[in-house]
């Protein structure tokens, strides 16, 4: 699998040690966060993210900043994008089960590395359900476009 993978200056080595992770496991990882401790705007790397999953660049994204509050709500702002912010494996496992997120978010000052682990496993391994759950991603969907005209206007 293609996974892109962006930070900010707080979660430079939880960034580096989840991608190291994720090639040992044979995933290929796109770097789209910094890797240098001065200061850096999480939403520049949530916005690269976004921009590669959407344009299907990577198959799906990871974000981390200090809480993944932030960067959450960057690569949120991406036409077709649905990140989500988690602290725990179950959530992110229900995430992808139940809103298809295509980008996983946490936070270096929130989770431990181990559990960091946990949730990108869970993420990943599971799988959307459709069915119930789909209508309510339409009317994400449907708010989204909704807005993405108004905003053309």
């Amino acid at each position: 699998m293609k996974i892109g993978i962006g930070n900010d200056h707080a979660a430079i080595d939880m960034k580096n040690e989840i991608k190291a992770y994720l090639e040992g496991k044979g995933h290929e990882v796109v770097d789209y966060g910094t890797n240098t401790r001065a200061s850096f705007d999480y939403p520049i790397s949530g916005y690269k993210v976004g921009k590669a999953v959407a344009g299907g660049e990577v198959e799906c994204g990871i974000c981390i900043c200090g809480t993944g509050v932030g960067i959450s709500l960057a690569a949120n702002k991406v036409h077709g994008i649905r990140a989500a912010c988690v602290s725990e494996p179950f959530s992110a496992r229900l995430t992808k089960m139940h809103n298809n997120a295509n980008i996983i978010c946490f936070g270096a000052r929130v989770v431990g590395i181990e559990v960091a682990k946990m949730i990108v496993d869970e993420w990943l391994n599971a799988e959307y359900e459709g069915g119930r759950h789909q209508r309510r991603i339409d009317m994400i969907s449907e708010i989204e476009q909704t807005q993405h005209l108004k905003a053309a206007e």
